[in-house]
């Protein structure tokens, strides 16, 4: 039973003897730090039941919990806060749980309550950059997450291989390729065919200006532009299913797949299945019919069906075109259907999506839910805001975007040269350095962006990000390799604590830290938020830092309490891995 299960049944029992009344709901927060106590009852809510002071109330109910509690020692009462003192033999009880469960906080995943989370969803017309990292990030840390709390997970991504946007990548390489493969440039696929849907645009841009100089308004020379004419007509043929069009798109696509892969791979990400737009975007129109005959669509005289949500606070929305083509919400309600039919124990889907984008997705919840689907009940939109960097918004027509394998690259470059410039590395082997820098440069990059709240946009700097000090990843992890030293030098195998140590406030303020950690996973699972255990995570480490600086551990009084101590230390450690694993961050053992 937990400390606020067991305080609340004294209170009220304290409530029945003391002032012959009930009461149900009890609050609890954590003591500030410049009064004394571990946990603090708020009394002010209180005194709806009770006409009386609020410290005298506060008296009552510390002098009732002193007498009957195992857990308090003592009290203190301001104004309306009951700040109790918990004994040193509940910490130690507290402490023997955690350290007897190495995944302490982690909940077993339930074989039924299944959620699945979609995130990455690229375009296969460029390679993926700054900003599908942090969708990447956001949606693996959440499906993690998620997982820890209990959830059996999905993890999914539905990759946007059709449309215009393709053929301009595909004609460019037609017209100016000369046959380049990935295999005759030495580049990934994705590099090779994202630089052709960047030639496409320099060309297109030419023929624009040229139109323009024989006489054509800027937007009829956007329109007319033979290279534009040219890309809607392979879209044209793709969708009539011309065999030379199909094979050009098949071969294109399986270079992006394969580019994909590596920097998914580099990344640290992986996915449980794969959804394609080609496939899936017919799939709504059939539950289009079924939504007319049970009036959730209409259909207006020149034959499109649409959507009437102005009871809802939004406006009409089309389902179906005229000609009875699919748009991207027919497509998005039969893929979330088919994943359902897919996968049937799913209860809940999350979306990773860039906030430009909250629209559509509270359009596509409403019109599920009025299609009568119950799990419709449980889709969440994870938006979030765009990365930026100092030098501005990146654009991928232009070729100005920060390329996913590059950033690695940079920040694994970034990483040794300040590990150097420390001396941090000093005596490892080149192999050694060379994957230690990766890890730091990795956990940078993934701290940087998850410890940010996912509705904020960022502004993403490098070389702050791999910052031994203050609230970063290599912070963090140099704090684990600090632990790890510490273990291999005390080289203890006995686990045995203790029960009548006097603990120190220090070991109690880690020991209150490490407590917290079964609900912050529960609160980041609720809230979708990998910020929560980030931040989490260095309030740990600072807590840990203040008690080495603090406490003698291997010069301890006595072996007892030296024991005690090293093993506190390793209960920080593995709590330190077990959250950044929820972060897909890896720590050093060296460092």
């Amino acid at each position: 039973m937990s400390l606020q299960n067991t305080l609340s049944q004294h209170i009220k029992a304290a409530f029945n003897s003391l002032y012959q009344s009930e009461i149900e709901r009890i609050e609890f927060q954590a003591t500030r730090k410049d009064f004394e106590g571990d946990i603090t009852v708020v009394t002010f809510p209180m005194l709806r039941l009770l006409k009386m002071n609020p410290v005298q109330l506060g008296e009552q109910l510390g002098t009732y919990l002193l007498a009957h509690s195992d857990e308090v020692v003592s009290f203190n009462v301001v104004k309306g806060f009951l700040n109790l003192v918990l004994s040193d033999t509940y910490f130690l009880s507290v402490f023997k749980t955690i350290n007897s469960d190495p995944k302490f906080g982690f909940v077993n995943p339930s074989p039924t309550d299944a959620v699945m989370v979609e995130y990455s969803s690229p375009n296969t017309n460029k390679p993926l950059h700054l900003g599908h990292v942090r969708n990447n990030l956001l949606g693996y840390s959440v499906a993690e997450i998620l997982k820890a709390s209990g959830k059996k997970v999905y993890k999914t991504q539905i990759i946007n291989d059709r449309g215009i946007h393709i053929c301009k990548s595909m004609l460019a390489w037609q017209r100016f390729g000369q046959d380049q493969t990935p295999e005759s440039t030495g580049l990934k696929g994705d590099k090779l065919v994202g630089n052709y849907y960047v030639k496409f645009d320099q060309e297109y841009k030419k023929e624009i200006e040229s139109l323009e100089q024989k006489g054509h308004s800027k937007e009829e020379a956007k329109a007319n532009a033979p290279l534009l004419l040219a890309a809607q007509e392979m879209l044209r043929k793709w969708e009539a299913g011309d065999a030379e069009v199909v094979a050009l798109w098949d071969t294109m696509n399986q270079w992006v797949y394969s580019g994909f892969e590596v920097t998914y791979k580099n990344l640290g990400v992986n996915f449980d299945s794969y959804y394609y737009e080609s496939q899936t975007y017919l799939l709504g129109k059939s539950f289009i019919e079924e939504g007319l005959k049970k009036d959730v669509f209409f259909r207006k005289d020149d034959g499109s069906v649409w959507c009437d949500l102005s009871d809802d606070g939004l406006d009409e929305k089309i389902v179906l075109r005229a000609d009875g083509t699919a748009v991207y919400m027919t497509q998005d309600i039969g893929t979330a259907v088919q994943r359902v039919k897919d996968c049937p124990d799913i209860s809940a889907m999350v979306y990773t999506v860039g906030n430009e984008q909250d629209y559509h997705f509270k359009v596509l919840f409403l019109i599920l839910k009025k299609l009568g689907f119950e799990w419709a009940q449980n889709l969440y939109h994870l938006s979030y805001g765009m990365v930026d960097l100092p030098s501005g918004k990146m654009k991928s027509r232009e070729g100005t975007v920060v390329d996913a394998d590059d950033l690695i690259v940079e920040m694994t470059t970034t990483a040794k040269v300040i590990s150097q410039d420390l001396g941090k590395l000093d005596g490892y082997s080149e192999n050694e350095k060379n994957l230690t820098y990766k890890t730091i440069g990795l956990g940078a990059l993934k701290y940087f962006i998850l410890k940010v709240d996912p509705k904020k946009s960022i502004l993403f700097d490098p070389e702050a990000s791999v910052d031994f000090q203050g609230n970063t990843g290599p912070f963090i992890q140099y704090t684990y390799a600090r632990i790890q030293a510490i273990l291999r030098k005390a080289s203890i195998n006995e686990s045995v604590i203790s029960d009548d140590l006097k603990l120190t406030e220090k070991e109690k303020s880690v020991l209150k830290q490490l407590q917290l950690f079964p609900q912050i996973i529960q609160q980041a699972a609720s809230q979708y938020s990998p910020a929560l255990i980030a931040n989490y995570t260095y309030d740990l480490v600072k807590e840990f830092n203040s008690f080495y600086q603090n406490i003698s551990i291997l010069g301890a009084e006595n072996t007892a309490l030296m024991h005690f101590r090293v093993q506190l230390c390793s209960a920080v450690g593995t709590t330190i891995k077990n959250a950044f694993s929820l972060l897909g961050i890896q720590v050093p053992e060296r460092m």
